[in-house]
Protein backbone atom coordinates (compact mmCIF):
# COMPACT_ATOMS: atom_id res chain seq x y z
CA UNK A 1 0.00 0.00 0.00
CA UNK A 2 0.97 3.49 -0.80
CA UNK A 3 -0.05 6.11 1.63
CA UNK A 4 0.19 9.91 0.88
CA UNK A 5 -0.53 12.60 3.71
CA UNK A 6 -0.73 16.35 3.32
CA UNK A 7 -2.16 19.96 4.96
CA UNK A 8 -1.54 18.77 8.56
CA UNK A 9 0.60 22.10 9.43
CA UNK A 10 0.12 25.41 10.04
CA UNK A 11 2.02 28.63 10.18
CA UNK A 12 2.31 28.16 14.09
CA UNK A 13 2.64 24.40 14.26
CA UNK A 14 3.17 20.68 13.27
CA UNK A 15 5.27 19.36 10.18
CA UNK A 16 3.74 16.93 7.93
CA UNK A 17 7.24 15.42 7.77
CA UNK A 18 6.93 15.27 11.59
CA UNK A 19 3.58 13.54 11.49
CA UNK A 20 4.84 11.17 8.58
CA UNK A 21 7.75 9.85 10.50
CA UNK A 22 6.10 9.51 13.53
CA UNK A 23 3.94 6.88 11.42
CA UNK A 24 6.60 5.07 9.76
CA UNK A 25 8.19 4.65 13.09
CA UNK A 26 5.10 3.42 15.02
CA UNK A 27 4.38 1.17 11.71
CA UNK A 28 7.58 0.03 11.84
CA UNK A 29 7.82 -0.74 15.57
CA UNK A 30 4.49 -2.38 16.00
CA UNK A 31 5.23 -5.18 13.25
CA UNK A 32 2.61 -3.65 10.70
CA UNK A 33 4.66 -4.43 7.82
CA UNK A 34 8.05 -3.33 5.84
CA UNK A 35 8.39 0.50 4.67
CA UNK A 36 10.03 2.25 2.59
CA UNK A 37 12.24 5.63 2.37
CA UNK A 38 9.14 7.98 2.47
CA UNK A 39 9.40 10.82 0.01
CA UNK A 40 9.04 14.62 0.55
CA UNK A 41 7.17 16.00 -2.46
CA UNK A 42 7.18 19.68 -2.17
CA UNK A 43 4.62 21.39 -4.70
CA UNK A 44 3.66 24.51 -6.56
CA UNK A 45 5.40 27.09 -4.92
CA UNK A 46 3.28 29.86 -5.68
CA UNK A 47 -0.12 28.12 -4.73
CA UNK A 48 -1.41 31.37 -2.47
CA UNK A 49 -2.55 29.05 0.76
CA UNK A 50 0.61 27.23 1.25
CA UNK A 51 1.59 27.04 4.77
CA UNK A 52 5.54 27.19 4.72
CA UNK A 53 7.02 25.08 2.32
CA UNK A 54 4.33 23.62 0.61
CA UNK A 55 5.46 19.88 1.10
CA UNK A 56 3.38 16.79 1.36
CA UNK A 57 4.72 13.11 2.14
CA UNK A 58 3.82 9.78 1.24
CA UNK A 59 5.53 5.99 1.84
CA UNK A 60 5.07 2.26 1.03
CA UNK A 61 4.22 -0.36 3.40
CA UNK A 62 4.07 -4.11 2.54
CA UNK A 63 1.41 -5.00 5.05
CA UNK A 64 1.16 -8.20 7.21
CA UNK A 65 -1.57 -10.29 6.34
CA UNK A 66 -4.91 -9.08 7.46
CA UNK A 67 -3.89 -5.64 8.78
CA UNK A 68 -4.63 -3.46 5.87
CA UNK A 69 -7.50 -2.02 7.97
CA UNK A 70 -5.50 -1.13 11.21
CA UNK A 71 -3.28 0.22 9.23
CA UNK A 72 -5.66 2.79 7.53
CA UNK A 73 -7.16 3.24 11.39
CA UNK A 74 -4.00 3.80 12.71
CA UNK A 75 -3.37 6.66 9.80
CA UNK A 76 -6.26 8.28 10.59
CA UNK A 77 -6.04 8.56 13.73
CA UNK A 78 -2.21 10.28 13.90
CA UNK A 79 -3.74 12.64 11.62
CA UNK A 80 -6.64 13.47 13.40
CA UNK A 81 -4.48 13.67 16.86
CA UNK A 82 -1.65 15.58 15.78
CA UNK A 83 -3.07 18.03 12.87
CA UNK A 84 -3.62 21.43 13.29
CA UNK A 85 -7.46 21.60 13.09
CA UNK A 86 -8.26 24.40 15.01
CA UNK A 87 -6.48 26.43 12.49
CA UNK A 88 -9.03 27.59 9.62
CA UNK A 89 -6.03 26.95 6.86
CA UNK A 90 -5.53 23.43 7.98
CA UNK A 91 -7.32 21.02 5.85
CA UNK A 92 -5.85 17.30 5.88
CA UNK A 93 -5.93 14.95 3.19
CA UNK A 94 -5.16 11.28 3.25
CA UNK A 95 -4.94 8.34 0.05
CA UNK A 96 -4.76 5.32 0.34
CA UNK A 97 -3.44 3.07 -2.96
CA UNK A 98 -4.02 -0.58 -1.91
CA UNK A 99 -1.28 -3.29 -3.03
CA UNK A 100 -3.80 -4.66 -6.04
CA UNK A 101 -4.29 -0.91 -7.32
CA UNK A 102 -0.56 -0.15 -7.26
CA UNK A 103 0.50 -3.67 -9.06
CA UNK A 104 -1.95 -2.67 -11.69
CA UNK A 105 -0.85 0.66 -12.01
CA UNK A 106 2.79 -0.32 -12.37
CA UNK A 107 2.66 -3.35 -13.89
CA UNK A 108 -0.02 -3.63 -15.76
CA UNK A 109 0.14 -4.25 -19.39
CA UNK A 110 -3.02 -2.98 -20.96
CA UNK A 111 -3.84 0.38 -21.93
CA UNK A 112 -6.14 1.28 -19.61
CA UNK A 113 -4.00 0.45 -17.38
CA UNK A 114 -1.27 2.01 -18.95
CA UNK A 115 -3.36 5.29 -18.98
CA UNK A 116 -3.69 5.26 -15.02
CA UNK A 117 -0.09 5.17 -14.47
CA UNK A 118 0.06 8.56 -16.92
CA UNK A 119 -3.07 9.96 -15.17
CA UNK A 120 -0.96 9.61 -11.63
CA UNK A 121 2.68 11.42 -13.83
CA UNK A 122 0.15 13.89 -15.58
CA UNK A 123 -1.95 14.74 -11.70
CA UNK A 124 1.81 14.48 -9.70
CA UNK A 125 3.40 16.95 -12.01
CA UNK A 126 0.29 19.31 -12.36
CA UNK A 127 0.40 19.41 -8.40
CA UNK A 128 3.90 20.77 -9.15
CA UNK A 129 3.69 23.36 -11.65
CA UNK A 130 -0.37 24.63 -12.15
CA UNK A 131 -3.20 24.57 -9.68
CA UNK A 132 -5.02 22.38 -9.22
CA UNK A 133 -8.81 21.74 -7.48
CA UNK A 134 -10.03 19.58 -4.63
CA UNK A 135 -12.88 18.07 -7.44
CA UNK A 136 -9.64 17.19 -10.14
CA UNK A 137 -8.26 14.94 -6.58
CA UNK A 138 -11.60 12.91 -6.08
CA UNK A 139 -12.24 12.43 -9.91
CA UNK A 140 -8.68 10.63 -9.96
CA UNK A 141 -9.14 8.31 -6.78
CA UNK A 142 -12.21 7.84 -7.68
CA UNK A 143 -11.44 6.37 -11.29
CA UNK A 144 -8.73 4.26 -10.09
CA UNK A 145 -10.61 3.26 -6.74
CA UNK A 146 -8.03 5.09 -4.25
CA UNK A 147 -9.57 5.51 -0.52
CA UNK A 148 -9.36 8.67 0.78
CA UNK A 149 -9.72 10.50 4.03
CA UNK A 150 -10.17 13.90 4.42
CA UNK A 151 -11.17 16.52 7.14
CA UNK A 152 -12.60 20.23 7.27
CA UNK A 153 -12.30 20.86 3.35
CA UNK A 154 -10.21 18.11 2.30
CA UNK A 155 -7.97 20.15 0.34
CA UNK A 156 -4.93 18.22 1.56
CA UNK A 157 -6.09 15.67 -0.45
CA UNK A 158 -4.67 17.33 -3.90
CA UNK A 159 -1.10 17.14 -2.09
CA UNK A 160 -1.29 13.83 -0.75
CA UNK A 161 -2.35 12.60 -4.05
CA UNK A 162 0.20 14.11 -5.66
CA UNK A 163 2.77 12.76 -3.37
CA UNK A 164 1.51 8.96 -3.72
CA UNK A 165 1.09 9.60 -7.57
CA UNK A 166 5.15 11.05 -7.34
CA UNK A 167 6.38 7.42 -5.33
CA UNK A 168 4.10 5.12 -7.73
CA UNK A 169 5.67 6.84 -11.16
CA UNK A 170 9.32 6.39 -9.42
CA UNK A 171 8.67 3.24 -7.96
CA UNK A 172 7.78 1.89 -11.50
CA UNK A 173 11.04 3.55 -12.75
CA UNK A 174 13.35 5.23 -10.67
CA UNK A 175 14.94 7.13 -13.49
CA UNK A 176 12.06 9.46 -13.99
CA UNK A 177 12.47 12.12 -12.21
CA UNK A 178 15.91 13.89 -10.43
CA UNK A 179 15.92 13.45 -6.71
CA UNK A 180 17.82 14.25 -3.77
CA UNK A 181 17.46 13.38 0.03
CA UNK A 182 17.19 15.87 2.58
CA UNK A 183 17.73 14.11 6.63
CA UNK A 184 15.20 15.64 8.80
CA UNK A 185 16.06 15.94 13.00
CA UNK A 186 12.82 16.89 15.02
CA UNK A 187 12.96 18.35 18.70
CA UNK A 188 11.09 16.42 21.67
CA UNK A 189 8.13 17.97 22.32
CA UNK A 190 8.87 19.88 25.23
CA UNK A 191 11.20 22.23 23.31
CA UNK A 192 8.93 22.85 20.60
CA UNK A 193 7.64 26.91 19.94
CA UNK A 194 11.42 27.48 22.05
CA UNK A 195 14.17 28.77 20.78
CA UNK A 196 16.61 25.83 18.66
CA UNK A 197 19.82 25.47 20.38
CA UNK A 198 22.31 24.36 18.08
CA UNK A 199 26.19 25.08 17.94
CA UNK A 200 26.79 27.35 14.94
CA UNK A 201 30.14 26.12 15.16
CA UNK A 202 29.91 22.55 14.42
CA UNK A 203 27.31 23.97 11.53
CA UNK A 204 29.86 25.27 9.66
CA UNK A 205 32.49 22.65 10.79
CA UNK A 206 29.97 19.93 9.05
CA UNK A 207 29.22 22.19 5.82
CA UNK A 208 32.87 22.24 5.27
CA UNK A 209 33.12 18.68 5.80
CA UNK A 210 30.65 17.56 3.35
CA UNK A 211 29.81 20.23 0.84
CA UNK A 212 29.22 20.05 -2.19
CA UNK A 213 27.43 16.35 -1.37
CA UNK A 214 25.27 18.43 1.07
CA UNK A 215 24.31 21.94 0.17
CA UNK A 216 22.26 25.09 1.86
CA UNK A 217 23.02 24.05 5.06
CA UNK A 218 24.84 27.38 5.82
CA UNK A 219 25.00 31.07 3.68
CA UNK A 220 28.80 31.70 3.22
CA UNK A 221 27.99 35.06 1.94
CA UNK A 222 25.47 36.32 4.09
CA UNK A 223 26.97 34.22 6.95
CA UNK A 224 23.90 32.48 8.22
CA UNK A 225 22.62 29.39 9.40
CA UNK A 226 19.77 27.72 6.84
CA UNK A 227 19.20 24.00 7.90
CA UNK A 228 17.32 25.22 10.56
CA UNK A 229 13.36 26.64 10.59
CA UNK A 230 12.24 30.00 12.00
CA UNK A 231 8.86 28.54 12.54
CA UNK A 232 7.71 26.66 16.16
CA UNK A 233 7.50 23.49 14.41
CA UNK A 234 8.60 20.42 15.71
CA UNK A 235 11.89 20.12 13.11
CA UNK A 236 15.15 20.88 14.86
CA UNK A 237 16.79 21.21 11.29
CA UNK A 238 17.54 19.76 7.71
CA UNK A 239 20.04 18.26 5.97
CA UNK A 240 20.03 18.29 2.64
CA UNK A 241 21.87 16.68 -0.43
CA UNK A 242 22.95 14.15 -3.14
CA UNK A 243 24.25 11.55 -0.91
CA UNK A 244 22.87 9.82 2.33
CA UNK A 245 26.61 8.87 3.62
CA UNK A 246 27.13 12.91 3.77
CA UNK A 247 24.18 13.43 4.86
CA UNK A 248 24.66 11.71 8.31
CA UNK A 249 28.43 12.72 7.98
CA UNK A 250 27.02 16.53 8.47
CA UNK A 251 24.78 14.85 11.73
CA UNK A 252 27.11 13.16 13.36
CA UNK A 253 29.15 16.85 13.23
CA UNK A 254 26.34 18.94 14.48
CA UNK A 255 26.01 19.53 18.22
CA UNK A 256 22.51 20.36 18.99
CA UNK A 257 20.23 20.10 21.74
CA UNK A 258 18.67 16.35 22.42
CA UNK A 259 16.81 15.18 19.02
CA UNK A 260 13.18 12.93 19.41
CA UNK A 261 13.79 11.09 16.50
CA UNK A 262 14.83 11.75 12.60
CA UNK A 263 14.04 10.76 9.50
CA UNK A 264 15.56 9.93 6.13
CA UNK A 265 13.54 11.34 2.66
CA UNK A 266 13.61 11.00 -1.16
CA UNK A 267 12.53 14.57 -2.50
CA UNK A 268 11.97 16.93 -5.23
CA UNK A 269 14.09 18.97 -3.48
CA UNK A 270 16.77 21.11 -5.67
CA UNK A 271 15.62 19.64 -8.91
CA UNK A 272 13.71 22.94 -10.59
CA UNK A 273 10.89 20.26 -11.35
CA UNK A 274 8.34 23.22 -11.24
CA UNK A 275 10.06 25.62 -13.87
CA UNK A 276 7.48 25.42 -17.14
CA UNK A 277 10.03 26.09 -20.14
CA UNK A 278 8.97 26.47 -24.31
CA UNK A 279 5.45 28.35 -22.98
CA UNK A 280 3.95 29.41 -26.16
CA UNK A 281 0.89 31.57 -24.95
CA UNK A 282 -0.13 33.64 -22.31
CA UNK A 283 1.18 33.55 -18.86
CA UNK A 284 -0.34 32.81 -15.75
CA UNK A 285 -0.57 34.08 -11.96
CA UNK A 286 1.10 31.22 -9.80
CA UNK A 287 3.05 29.82 -12.17
CA UNK A 288 6.60 29.20 -12.40
CA UNK A 289 8.73 29.45 -16.00
CA UNK A 290 11.66 29.86 -17.50
CA UNK A 291 11.68 32.82 -20.67
CA UNK A 292 14.19 34.24 -22.82
CA UNK A 293 14.26 37.96 -23.81
CA UNK A 294 16.31 40.86 -23.65
CA UNK A 295 16.63 43.82 -21.18
CA UNK A 296 14.48 46.29 -22.02
CA UNK A 297 15.09 49.09 -19.44
CA UNK A 298 18.10 50.00 -17.00
CA UNK A 299 17.52 48.50 -13.36
CA UNK A 300 16.61 50.50 -10.56
CA UNK A 301 16.02 49.98 -6.72
CA UNK A 302 12.72 50.75 -5.80
CA UNK A 303 11.30 51.40 -1.86
CA UNK A 304 12.22 48.23 0.31
CA UNK A 305 15.60 47.87 -1.66
CA UNK A 306 14.01 45.27 -4.57
CA UNK A 307 15.67 45.89 -7.92
CA UNK A 308 13.48 46.04 -11.18
CA UNK A 309 14.24 45.85 -14.73
CA UNK A 310 11.90 45.08 -17.86
CA UNK A 311 11.97 42.05 -19.95
CA UNK A 312 10.89 41.86 -23.91
CA UNK A 313 9.99 38.43 -24.25
CA UNK A 314 11.64 36.78 -27.12
CA UNK A 315 8.78 35.27 -28.31
CA UNK A 316 6.41 37.81 -28.42
CA UNK A 317 7.72 41.05 -29.42
CA UNK A 318 4.84 42.76 -28.33
CA UNK A 319 5.04 41.95 -24.73
CA UNK A 320 7.00 43.23 -21.84
CA UNK A 321 7.11 41.99 -18.46
CA UNK A 322 9.19 42.96 -15.23
CA UNK A 323 11.22 41.00 -13.49
CA UNK A 324 12.16 41.94 -9.82
CA UNK A 325 15.04 40.19 -7.71
CA UNK A 326 13.51 41.31 -4.04
CA UNK A 327 15.78 42.51 -0.95
CA UNK A 328 16.10 39.28 0.21
CA UNK A 329 18.19 37.77 -2.54
CA UNK A 330 20.77 39.91 -1.17
CA UNK A 331 23.94 39.83 -3.42
CA UNK A 332 21.92 38.17 -6.21
CA UNK A 333 20.72 42.22 -7.02
CA UNK A 334 23.99 43.13 -7.71
CA UNK A 335 24.35 40.56 -10.75
CA UNK A 336 20.76 42.20 -11.56
CA UNK A 337 21.80 46.26 -11.20
CA UNK A 338 24.93 45.52 -13.61
CA UNK A 339 22.86 44.52 -16.42
CA UNK A 340 21.61 47.30 -19.15
CA UNK A 341 19.03 47.65 -21.83
CA UNK A 342 19.97 45.46 -24.83
CA UNK A 343 21.34 42.41 -22.58
CA UNK A 344 20.42 38.95 -23.88
CA UNK A 345 19.24 37.32 -20.88
CA UNK A 346 16.81 33.83 -19.48
CA UNK A 347 15.16 34.52 -16.57
CA UNK A 348 13.54 31.53 -14.17
CA UNK A 349 11.08 32.35 -11.69
CA UNK A 350 7.58 32.56 -10.31
CA UNK A 351 4.60 35.13 -12.46
CA UNK A 352 2.39 37.25 -10.91
CA UNK A 353 0.44 40.24 -12.13
CA UNK A 354 3.17 40.81 -14.84
CA UNK A 355 6.01 40.62 -12.94
CA UNK A 356 8.76 37.78 -12.63
CA UNK A 357 10.11 37.23 -9.45
CA UNK A 358 13.75 35.74 -9.96
CA UNK A 359 15.15 32.97 -8.85
CA UNK A 360 18.32 32.43 -11.26
CA UNK A 361 19.10 34.64 -14.46
CA UNK A 362 21.27 33.83 -16.95
CA UNK A 363 23.30 36.38 -18.77
CA UNK A 364 23.70 34.86 -22.54
CA UNK A 365 24.57 37.75 -24.58
CA UNK A 366 25.92 41.57 -23.03
CA UNK A 367 25.28 44.17 -24.91
CA UNK A 368 28.78 46.01 -25.30
CA UNK A 369 27.69 48.56 -27.91
CA UNK A 370 27.15 52.50 -26.70
CA UNK A 371 25.68 55.08 -29.17
CA UNK A 372 27.10 58.08 -28.39
CA UNK A 373 27.17 61.86 -30.42
CA UNK A 374 30.18 61.46 -32.74
CA UNK A 375 34.00 63.37 -32.09
CA UNK A 376 34.54 65.75 -34.10
CA UNK A 377 37.89 64.96 -35.85
CA UNK A 378 39.66 68.16 -35.19
CA UNK A 379 38.82 69.42 -32.15
CA UNK A 380 37.71 65.78 -30.39
CA UNK A 381 34.45 67.35 -28.72
CA UNK A 382 31.38 65.25 -29.04
CA UNK A 383 28.78 67.03 -31.70
CA UNK A 384 25.64 68.54 -31.05
CA UNK A 385 22.42 67.00 -32.36
CA UNK A 386 21.70 69.45 -35.58
CA UNK A 387 18.07 68.35 -35.52
CA UNK A 388 15.87 65.66 -35.60
CA UNK A 389 17.22 63.52 -38.64
CA UNK A 390 19.90 66.03 -39.53
CA UNK A 391 22.95 64.01 -37.62
CA UNK A 392 25.28 65.78 -35.79
CA UNK A 393 27.62 68.99 -36.14
CA UNK A 394 30.33 70.72 -34.65
CA UNK A 395 29.17 74.38 -34.33
CA UNK A 396 33.27 75.21 -32.87
CA UNK A 397 34.62 73.64 -36.75
CA UNK A 398 31.68 73.58 -38.72
CA UNK A 399 32.43 69.63 -39.41
CA UNK A 400 29.59 67.06 -39.84
CA UNK A 401 28.44 63.36 -39.52
CA UNK A 402 25.67 61.73 -40.39
CA UNK A 403 25.28 58.93 -37.67
CA UNK A 404 25.83 58.01 -33.74
CA UNK A 405 29.53 57.08 -32.94
CA UNK A 406 29.43 52.82 -31.89
CA UNK A 407 31.55 52.83 -28.86
CA UNK A 408 32.69 49.25 -27.44
CA UNK A 409 32.67 49.29 -23.65
CA UNK A 410 33.83 47.33 -20.85
CA UNK A 411 30.91 45.57 -18.75
CA UNK A 412 31.67 44.50 -14.87
CA UNK A 413 28.89 41.72 -15.16
CA UNK A 414 30.19 38.12 -16.46
CA UNK A 415 27.72 36.22 -19.04
CA UNK A 416 27.11 33.05 -17.26
CA UNK A 417 24.03 31.62 -15.07
CA UNK A 418 23.36 33.24 -11.52
CA UNK A 419 21.26 32.61 -8.46
CA UNK A 420 19.75 33.77 -5.89
CA UNK A 421 21.44 32.82 -2.33
CA UNK A 422 20.55 29.74 0.21
CA UNK A 423 18.96 32.51 2.58
CA UNK A 424 16.59 33.10 -0.39
CA UNK A 425 16.26 29.70 -2.43
CA UNK A 426 13.37 27.70 -2.63
CA UNK A 427 13.19 24.51 -1.21
CA UNK A 428 12.20 22.75 -4.71
CA UNK A 429 14.63 25.36 -6.95
CA UNK A 430 17.88 23.59 -7.70
CA UNK A 431 21.02 24.88 -6.61
CA UNK A 432 24.10 25.56 -9.17
CA UNK A 433 26.52 23.59 -7.33
CA UNK A 434 24.08 20.66 -8.37
CA UNK A 435 24.43 21.45 -12.19
CA UNK A 436 28.20 22.26 -12.01
CA UNK A 437 28.45 18.58 -10.14
CA UNK A 438 26.51 17.55 -13.43
CA UNK A 439 28.54 19.29 -15.52
CA UNK A 440 24.71 20.24 -17.38
CA UNK A 441 26.00 24.08 -18.03
CA UNK A 442 29.04 26.27 -18.70
CA UNK A 443 29.59 29.56 -16.98
CA UNK A 444 27.92 28.80 -14.06
CA UNK A 445 28.04 31.47 -10.75
CA UNK A 446 27.21 29.30 -7.83
CA UNK A 447 26.17 31.58 -4.77
CA UNK A 448 29.14 30.21 -3.15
Amino acid sequence: MIIGIDDTDSRSGMCTTYLCAVLVDELEQGGYGTLSIPRLVRLNPCIPFKTRGNGAVSFAIRIAAGREREVKELVKARVQELAELHDEETNPGVVFIDEAAVHAISKGVSGEEKGAMQKLKNFYESAVRDVLSIEAAYSLSSELNIDCFGLKNKRGLIGALAAASFLVVQQADPSRYDFTYELMVYREQERWGTPRVIDEASVWHADEATYPSTWDTVDWANKKLVLAPHSPCPVLFGIRGCRVDALYHAYKLIRAEPAEREMLFITNQGTDVHLIAGVQGRLQDYHSYVLDGSVDSMPRTIEGGHVVFALSLSDWASDRIECIAYEPTKGFRDHIRKLRKGDEVTVYGSFKRGTINLEKIAVRQLNVEVRKNPRCEHCGKRMESAGRGQGYRCKRCKTYRADKEVVIVARELEEGLYEVPPVARRHIAKPLIRMCMDGEIDHLHPSR
